[in-house]
């Protein structure tokens, strides 16, 4: 996969989680893939004080990316 490929994937999976986002007041955005491998994204609106962000980031934002592109190991948030 290319480094163009494996950006609109990245893209792509941050479309489908959105709307859950939305849905409680957030947003995210891309901010980098490092390596091919390392997601920076930075959670936006309600998500950065919500008590389960952590959790979102991991079971949701994590996980829908890695479906996308099984080649990425981390997806960390930037505040």
């Amino acid at each position: 996969m290319t480094t163009e490929e494996l950006t609109n994937n990245v893209l792509l999976a941050l479309d489908e989680i959105r709307p859950f986002l939305n849905s409680d007041g957030g947003d995210i955005t891309l901010i980098s893939i490092e390596e091919d491998k390392h997601v920076k994204v930075r959670l936006e609106g309600a998500c950065i004080s919500c008590s389960v962000n952590q959790m979102t980031l991991k079971a949701g934002v994590e996980t829908t990316i890695k479906k996308y592109a099984p080649q990425i190991e981390t997806v960390v948030n930037i505040l």
